[in-house]
């Protein structure tokens, strides 16, 4: 019988250059998940410091991005709870690297992945991982891949992950409702709703998977009054969205039945024709059949 996990969305709402107070509040929520008997917590991109890049102390705000990660570590083997803290802003030389990491529950990093598909604004801030494949890897719940929040526009990287044999994709995000042109808005107020509700169900169907998606919430005090977006969510197919959630911060824990995935597989067969022989879309083919 397939396993079903409990994960943990936490949608937290990260105050601009205040890692030490950001991180606080995200150990209460992961503590929280624990006892609520998750196995998985995923926070937002940017958790830690916001995306303030233009601010005089935001570089500075990064310096201690490796000490946050091994206190990630540290929480994950106290809990027995395995965590994606969300994103890690690393510094290289003068460069900046957005990094979305999976810690086992042991406290081992299991997975890392640079954000590779930068959202405009970024570009003039960070560096993508460009040429570096998608990759997916093992984990306690599964073959696990990690993507971050402008990835989602692109079907090629979900298709590179299921090629390696992902079978739940995590998309730590900071996505804002007036993240468009004033004529993009002006179009549709709730156009970016639109966008991440359509397209992040749309992936979990044509890849047979499921998709953790959790995006930063506005301050608690505004509830839906904000320009957050929120909607974090767990989809699948059949059902589509599960636990999903407004735009404010918080925390909504979901029940992911895997075996939806295998009825889904059953029913489309995404995996078995990636697996063909003369597979027409050779780039996503299955790479190695034993993962799946």
């Amino acid at each position: 019988m397939a396993p079903v996990h409990k994960v943990a969305l936490i949608q937290l709402h990260p105050k601009p250059l205040l890692p030490a107070e950001n991180f606080s509040k995200a150990e209460a929520f992961i503590r929280n998940a624990a006892r609520e008997g998750c196995q998985l917590a995923v926070l937002p991109e940017y958790h830690l410091t916001s995306w303030v890049p233009d601010e005089p102390g935001f570089k500075e705000s990064c310096a201690d991005s490796a000490s946050y990660l091994k206190k990630y570590q540290e929480l994950a083997k106290e809990l027995n709870i395995c965590i994606v803290p969300g994103t890690i802003i690393e510094s290289e030389g003068d460069a900046l690297h957005n990094i979305a990491y999976f810690i086992g529950s042991n406290g081992e990093v299991l997975g890392r992945y640079q954000k590779k598909n930068l959202w405009h604004p970024e570009r003039r801030h960070l560096v993508s991982s460009a040429h570096q494949p998608h990759e997916a890897f093992d984990t306690p719940l599964g073959r696990v891949g990690l993507l971050i929040c402008w990835d989602i526009a692109f079907p090629e990287a979900f298709r590179e992950l299921i090629s390696d044999g992902a079978q739940i994709i995590c998309v730590p995000t900071f996505w804002s409702l007036k993240d468009v042109s004033d004529e993009g808005y002006a179009l549709n107020p709730n156009g970016e709703e639109l966008f991440l509700n359509s397209t992040i169900v749309s992936r979990a169907f044509e890849n047979t998977c499921a998709i953790v998606f959790v995006n930063a919430g506005g301050p608690p005090e505004k509830g839906q009054n904000t320009n957050f977006a929120g909607l974090s969510q767990v989809s699948v197919p059949h059902i589509g969205s599960l636990g999903k959630m407004g735009r404010s911060e918080g925390m909504s824990i979901v029940d992911l039945d895997m075996n939806v995935l295998k009825i889904a597989e059953d029913n489309y067969k995404v995996r078995e024709d990636m697996k063909a022989e003369g597979w027409h879309y050779a780039y996503t083919q299955i790479r190695d059949a034993s993962k799946l």
